[in-house]
Parts: structure tokens; C-alpha cells; sequence
């Protein structure tokens, strides 16, 4: 009497002579990577293979004639699955399923099952079939894979300094991360479904550039752009947008990916520089037209001076032009020298300096234009010899500088001070008034270029705000620091710290 299972395949008697039921017992107990045995009709094991004993644990004396429950979670056991998969099986001539199952020695493994329901030629239930296959490693792939999904999704659902969606085919939004709510303005619920040609001006719809990004992006696998976007509340932003076509597995076109940032700020940081190199380029030329005419006035000046005796009003008109003509050649040499610094065209000479002789030569060049404002110079330097190494010429400007900053801003009979010392490895020179200060608000940009701090005094000081730009640009090309200090008060002044990087004397 031969067994049937309810799905018995159709005999065909053309082909060869029918395999003996040896050859196919031979077969089902050799296979390693499927558990194949039989089960009695109340489920206690008949029979097991070779892959049934790799796969479970058990060798053949150990397990045949136990129930198959004991491949079972107890929590399985306690709600009556075995039981209800041979019923099911019985009723229905198949059972399959996935779940957790037992080995002999306790261990876990992911199974995939099949049950199938025996008949013997009179339709006499003779017992199961049963097929197992371990799919753990599947399993932990699978799980692998859907933990990076979501962690991509959360990801990609939590960047804030990217616009990140899908668009479908036609362009409409599909998806919509916390970057583009942000950036855009719109919520989920308001923008998925509509057209994504909503984020651009209507100059850019109008000539059909969404459209056209999209053809782009079809036809190259990608596209990138630079533009005008509009966000909910119309305000425009400077966008940096990618739009990526998407394919499923088969080829098929899913829709796009589109990443935006704002590029606004950069944008706008981008002009300003490129506004400064303009005006630096201005300051240039402006420096040499000036310097041009400004020879031959001073030349004729010079010449004045030679001509004796000369009427008083004549003395005084030759006294105003050769002041001004000295106080313009200065203004010309602050343009060249600016102009210069910034676009690198500065040769500086690199050699061991003293810094006292640096305050003496300053000292020396300002003490005329303080005595006659009744100034009081105070100078504190060290008696060892402070070296940097530098430009003396430069940094001779630079103090000079400061010094006549300072001279210009301290009312007469006020005080001035120069003080150099040593702060560990660098020198640290400091020029101190007890003028006006500085507020407090202008101290975040007193070393840019023309720029004029408020004086409370009334008085005009003249000049383009030139000089503490240059002593800044001049101190960082010889690898120091400027800072300026000062509370604000009328009478407590400003102080200028420099530190320049000290080097041992020679010898």
C-alpha cells in the first residue's frame, strides 16, 4: 500500500521505468540542507534524514518516536501551534509557515516549514510529511537591511540643513524631511502631493525650468543647478539643488530624489568679497591717479620755499599747502599700502629687529605732532633687548599708526602711552590714551577698512579709516595679533595690544 499526499503529481508512463522506492529513501536521507522526515498521524517523529540531524540536533535513536513539539518555544507549545499546524495541514493538505524553532541544544534558529498531510490509496490519513529549512541567516540579513532602512529613514527624516523628498514621475512631492520643512516652509501635510515647480519664481515656470530639470535629470541620471527658489511665505533664498532619477529593480522609472540647501548666506558672503577685491583694486589705482598730480604740487611747494622775501600772506598760503600736501601724501600712501597688503603685492624683509628700536624711531617721528598738542608721552620699555623677527620699516608704520591714532583722538594736554614687555614666548607692545574710547558696539570692527567710530566730542577727525586696517593686515603678515580695549567711557581711552612672536637675541 503506497502513501499520497493530497497534491499527488500526475504519473506520466512515457518517461523511463519508475525510480525504486530505495533510490528515492537514499535520496531524502542524504540531503544535508533540508530536514526531511515523517511524522505519525499524532505527531511523533517516524523518521530522520541526515539534514534533519544537521539542521535539529538529534541523532535518529534520540528522537524517533518523541512528539514534535520538542522542536517548539514553550510560549508556542502553550497556545497549541503544533497541534493546530497539523490540523490545518490535515484539513487542508498543507501547512507552511516561518518561526522560531528549537534545537536539541536549546538554541534558537529562524525555520521555514512545510507540512504536508499523507494519504494511502484508499484515503486513509497515514501521517506528515515535514520539511524544514533553517533561514536564520536570511532572517538576520533581512533585519540587517530593514535597520538600515530605517535608520536611513531617520536620517534623512532629521537633517535640518538639507531640503531631502522624493517627486514622483510627473513631479509631484512623494516625501517630505524635516531640512525641507525648514528650508521651505511648508509642512507634509501641505506640500505632498503638488507639483514641485511651486518652489521657483514665476519667471523660472514661465520658461519652463522645472520641466526642463527634470528631462535633465531623466536623461543624464542626475542634475545640478544654482538659482532663486521661493519659500511658503514667498521670500526667495539661493538654493543649491540635485535631482537624482530613481529606477526600481527592474529598469522601471520610480521618480526622483531632490536635495536643496540654502545657499544664501554664502551667496551673500561671496558678493561681499568679491565687492572688497573691487574696492582694494579701486584703492589701487585711486593711490596712483593721486600720486600723480600730487608730485608736481609738492615740487611747487619747494619751490615757493625758495623765493625770498614773500609777503605774509604768501608765507601763510605756502604754509597751508605744503601741511596739506604732506597730509595728502600720506592719505595716498595708506591707499597704496592697503592695496598692496590685500592683494599680497607687500614684500616684507625678514630679518632679527629690536622692538626698543622700533619705539624709538616712532617716538621719534610722533613727539613733534604730540608737543604741539600739549601731549604727554609716557614710553615704558624693558632694558633686554626684545627681538622679533620682521620688516622694521613696516613695523615702524605700524607703531606710527597707533601712535598717531592716538595723538588724534586725545584731547590736548591728554595722556599717551607706549609700553613693550615680554608675555612668555611674544612680545606684547601697547599704545594707551585717555581719550574718548571707543563704544563698545564698534569694537567688533575697528580694524576694518574706513571704518569711523562715533566720537562723542563733536570734534572732526578726518582720514578714511584706513590706518588700523593696515596695522592689522601688516601684524598678521608678521605672524601676530592687534586687539583693541576699551570700556567705552569718556576719559578712560582705548588701548592697542600687538604680540608679535619673540626670538632669542643673536650672540
Amino acid at each position: 500500500m503506497s502513501l499520497n499526499s493530497s497534491h499527488s503529481p500526475v504519473s506520466d508512463h512515457r518517461t523511463s521505468p519508475p525510480v525504486d522506492d530505495s533510490d528515492f529513501r537514499l535520496l531524502v536521507e542524504l540531503v544535508s540542507d533540508y530536514a526531511i522526515f515523517l511524522l505519525d498521524p499524532d505527531g511523533r517523529v517516524r523518521s530522520w534524514n541526515a539534514g534533519a540531524q544537521k539542521l535539529k540536533g538529534y541523532q535518529p535513536e534520540e528522537i524517533i518516536g518523541r512528539g514534535f513539539e520538542v522542536f517548539y518555544p514553550q510560549e508556542m507549545i502553550d497556545i497549541g501551534l503544533p497541534a493546530r499546524e497539523l490540523s490545518e495541514a490535515r484539513r487542508l493538505g498543507r501547512f507552511e509557515d516561518e518561526g522560531w524553532r528549537i534545537r536539541s541544544d536549546g538554541s534558537r534558529f529562524w525555520a521555514s516549514v512545510v507540512i504536508t498531510a499523507l494519504f494511502d490509496d484508499d484515503g486513509r490519513h497515514r501521517g506528515f510529511a515535514k520539511v524544514t529549512h533553517d533561514l536564520t541567516e536570511r532572517r538576520r540579513h533581512e533585519a540587517l537591511l530593514r535597520r538600515s532602512e530605517e535608520n536611513f529613514r531617520l536620517i534623512v527624516e532629521g537633517v535640518r540643513d538639507y531640503a531631502i523628498f522624493m517627486l514622483d514621475p510627473g513631479g509631484h512631492v512623494a516625501s517630505w524631511n524635516l531640512g525641507a520643512q525648514i528650508n521651505k516652509g511648508y509642512t507634509a501635510e501641505e506640500i505632498i502631493g503638488q507639483h514641485f515647480s511651486v518652489f521657483y519664481p514665476q519667471d523660472k515656470i514661465d520658461e519652463g525650468w522645472p520641466a526642463h530639470e527634470l528631462e535633465c535629470a531623466l536623461r543624464d541620471g542626475s542634475f545640478e543647478d544654482e538659482g532663486w527658489r521661493i519659500r511658503k511665505d514667498g521670500s526667495r533664498f539661493w538654493a543649491s539643488v540635485v535631482i537624482t532619477s530613481l529606477y526600481d529593480e527592474h529598469g522601471r522609472h520610480h521618480g526622483f530624489a531632490k536635495v536643496t540647501r540654502d545657499l544664501t548666506d554664502r551667496r551673500r558672503i561671496d558678493t561681499l568679497e568679491s565687492q572688497e577685491r573691487h574696492i582694494y583694486q579701486f584703492l589701487a589705482l585711486l593711490g596712483h591717479e593721486l600720486r600723480n598730480p600730487l608730485a608736481p604740487i609738492a615740487n611747487a611747494v619747494s619751490i615757493m620755499r625758495l623765493q625770498e622775501p614773500v609777503s605774509e600772506s604768501m608765507r601763510h598760503t605756502r604754509d597751508i599747502l605744503a601741511r596739506q600736501v604732506a597730509h595728502l601724501g600720506r592719505l595716498v600712501d595708506d591707499l597704496l599700502d592697503v592695496g598692496r597688503i590685500v592683494t599680497g603685492k607687500v614684500y616684507l624683509e625678514r630679518q632679527p629687529v629690536e622692538l626698543q628700536q622700533i619705539v624709538a624711531e616712532s617716538v621719534e617721528a610722533l613727539s613733534s605732532t604730540m608737543q604741539a598738542r600739549g601731549h604727554q608721552l609716557v614710553v615704558n620699555v624693558p632694558r633686554e633687548p626684545l627681538m622679533v623677527v620682521g620688516d622694521q620699516v613696516r613695523l615702524v608704520q605700524v607703531l606710527n599708526n597707533l601712535l598717531h591714532n592716538a595723538a588724534k583722538f586725545t584731547p590736548d594736554g591728554g595722556r599717551v602711552s607706549v609700553t613693550l614687555a615680554s608675555r612668555g614666548d611674544r612680545a606684547e607692545l601697547s599704545v594707551a590714551d585717555n581719550g574718548p574710547g571707543i563704544l563698545s558696539e564698534d569694537l567688533s570692527y575697528v580694524f576694518k577698512l574706513f571704518a569711523q567710530s562715533e566720537q562723542r566730542d563733536g570734534r572732526q577727525h578726518g582720514g578714511l579709516g584706513m590706518g588700523l586696517s593696515m596695522v592689522h593686515q601688516m601684524v598678521q603678515r608678521h605672524g601676530g595679533e592687534v586687539s583693541a580695549f576699551s570700556t567705552g567711557e569718556p576719559g578712560k581711552g582705548v588701548e592697542f595690544v600687538v604680540q608679535l612672536p619673540l626670538i632669542q637675541p643673536e650672540g
